[in-house]
């Protein structure tokens, strides 16, 4: 069992399985980094977009996930994010990234899509 420390100052969350996961992931495709960000999409409103990126994209907010990966953020997705916890989960012989949002209000019913509440865009 290891001890995790996260910085709260951090705007978003990301479990040990979860960067173990993205690490992996990321060498497959050859990036470098992931790159998060929301989309306009499905039928409640927003859709969570992962990337694998050799550079950081634009405006994008850099964090550092040890093991020399790192996340880039979307800054105009930032606030609709802030406080997400991004989790892997295995679920029998399934497993997905899990994106615990608290700013999330509703989700569509296949999961693909979800809002946010009015005032934080």
């Amino acid at each position: 069992m290891s001890l995790e420390i996260m910085d709260p100052g951090q705007p978003i969350r990301v479990t040990g399985a979860a960067r173990r996961h993205l690490q992996e992931q990321s060498r497959n495709a050859g990036g470098a980094a992931v790159y998060l960000r929301l989309k306009e999409s499905g039928c409640t409103g927003y859709m969570y977009v992962l990337d694998f990126v050799e550079s950081q994209p634009g405006d994008a907010q850099s964090l550092p996930l040890g093991d020399g990966l790192l996340l880039y953020i979307d800054r105009q997705s930032l606030p609709m994010l802030q406080g997400t916890e991004i989790d892997y989960v295995r679920e029998g012989v399934n497993s997905e990234l899990r994106f615990n949002n608290p700013n999330a209000s509703n989700y569509c019913g296949c999961g693909e899509s979800f809002s946010i509440d009015a005032g934080i865009h």
